[in-house]
């Protein structure tokens, strides 16, 4: 996952000192994983199936981007994702690291 982040700051997916953590350790800072897994629904969907529904779609970054920050419901079920206290750039680079999931 460090080499993830790594990429897309590189490749001009995403930029500024706010992704000098990794995406992992960024994940586990703002509690992504008590609610989801890469592989296997928690609470919320697997990441694997989020990126799956969302493949091809190229306003999928921009959309998991606002859902992370302000949380949403109905499309995965009854119960609600609640809004995050990420940035706008921290809520970029989640989103574009679950859509790169397979």
């Amino acid at each position: 996952m460090k080499k993830i982040a790594a990429l897309l700051v590189m490749g001009g997916l995403v930029s500024g000192s706010v992704f000098a953590a990794p995406v992992d350790d960024l994940l586990k800072a703002k509690n992504c994983l008590a609610c989801h897994a890469v592989d296997k629904k928690v609470v919320g969907p697997a990441y694997k199936d989020v990126a799956a529904k969302y493949k091809g779609n190229k306003d999928a970054v921009a959309l998991l981007a606002g859902k992370i920050q302000k949380g949403g419901a109905g499309v995965w079920g009854a119960v609600p994702m609640p809004p995050n206290a990420v940035t706008a750039a921290e809520a970029k680079l989640l989103a574009t690291w679950v859509l790169s999931q397979k």
